[in-house]
């Protein structure tokens, strides 16, 4: 399968997120919105539209297992829309060794911008937050499972070897969700107030299977519930306020405003301290306000404003 070069090794530039872009190649009349009436390419338990509110979490998804990035018009060359509704169907087939990410480049033109892509289709993997060129032709869908199972053979050999939790179908309008027995221990635990057993309870399922989103949000939560015990309010916020720089002193009082429900200040407050301190202590600040939203939920509209935030303040 013949590629063409592509110059953009390296980490992704976020920092072109902040700014008006322009979509890549394309005549005027293709211009941003012109593809809501297009078809959409399908998905799979293992592929995802991507915008600029989830694609900070898309590519920090890529740290469980790769990701790929679909770039495609169906405007533009309706035949990257193929491609694209291809890769969203094989990726089924892996059973989570790939998260496909399929960004419509006129829905989305400023990732298109912060990527730098030169062309479409343009697919991309993300491993470890770092995007490697993939493929750049419409190929057949056969084509795509032979370079698929390589780029596979070839993460393995590599000791890349996790997998994505595969995302929840649309629920059915009248029915009632199903409760998953896995996580029947860590509630019980937590409904009775033994929050040291459902920490364990939590972690017990994240360490069978790390790529289980609703065990690791549990966890978290649990997790906050556990450093809070006992911890009066007056005190931390006393302790924050005379030392405005210690990440430990931040931090539990961002646990007690999300547990209060100001869930913002606590987002805001750690985005901040991201902002203003550098090595170690950073990246603690940092790791601590991915445990809050993983708490809160990944789809909460305050996590997605939390995610542009502290993009903002890492690049």
């Amino acid at each position: 399968m013949t590629q063409q070069p592509f110059s953009r090794p390296g980490a992704i530039d976020l920092s072109a997120l902040k700014r008006p872009a322009q979509p890549p190649q394309g005549p005027p009349s293709a211009a941003r919105g012109s593809s809501s009436s297009a078809p959409s390419v399908g998905h799979s338990a293992y592929s995802l539209d991507v915008t600029e509110a989830n694609f900070q979490q898309v590519l920090e998804s890529s740290m469980t297992a790769p990701v790929l990035l679909v770039f495609y018009s169906r405007t533009r060359m309706p035949e990257s829309g193929d491609l694209a509704g291809d890769m969203a169907l094989v990726s089924g087939e892996f059973e989570g060794r790939y998260l496909v990410g399929l960004v419509d480049i006129d829905a989305a033109p400023q990732i298109a911008q912060a990527m730098q892509i030169p062309t479409i289709p343009l697919v991309v993997a993300v491993v470890d937050g770092r995007p490697m060129p993939l493929l750049q032709d419409v190929v057949p869908i056969e084509e795509l499972r032979t370079a698929l199972t390589q780029v596979g053979q070839q993460l393995t050999a590599q000791g890349i070897t996790g997998r994505h939790q595969p995302r929840p179908a649309a629920p059915v309008e009248g029915e009632e969700p199903e409760v998953d027995p896995r996580y029947a221990a860590a509630q019980d635990a937590l409904g009775e107030g033994d929050i040291d057993l459902a920490v364990a309870e939590y972690q017990k399922l994240v360490d069978a299977n790390p790529a289980d989103t609703e065990a690791a949000a549990g966890l978290a939560m649990a997790k906050v519930l556990q450093r809070t015990q006992g911890v009066d309010l007056n005190a931390a916020r006393a302790a924050a306020a005379e030392a405005p720089d210690d990440v430990d002193a931040q931090a539990m009082v961002a646990d007690l405003d999300l547990l209060g429900g100001h869930v913002d200040d606590a987002f805001n407050r750690l985005v901040s301290l991201v902002a203003r301190t550098s090595d170690a202590d950073r990246t603690k600040a940092r790791d601590h306000l991915l445990g809050l939203f993983a708490a809160v939920g990944n789809d909460d509209e305050r996590v997605l404003a939390g995610r542009r935030n502290l993009a903002s303040a890492l690049f």
